[in-house]
């Protein structure tokens, strides 16, 4: 799948977002997980690769079956800040 350079951008900034899940990358670029990490392993130098590998590993907010019920929304509220 091709994308475009605005969308690898925004691949890449969900991927690195604790709060949002493998499953909407999917939904929104056709990106599984197992497809994810060969795109990131492309894009991203060695290390900022193996420190997002260890970044993702196991954290629950990146699948939606394993979050809680407590985390209803894809981004913190203060994530993106009005000024």
């Amino acid at each position: 799948m091709k994308l475009s350079q605005e969308s690898e951008s925004r691949v890449i900034e969900m991927s690195w977002e604790d709060r949002s899940p493998f499953e909407a990358i999917k939904l929104q670029f056709g990106l599984n997980e197992t497809a994810l990490i060969k795109f990131m392993r492309s894009r991203l130098k060695p290390n900022s690769f193996k420190l997002w590998r260890k970044r993702v590993t196991g954290r629950t907010t990146k699948h939606l079956k394993l979050r809680g019920d407590n985390v209803t929304r894809g981004y913190c509220p203060t994530q993106y800040k009005h000024r």
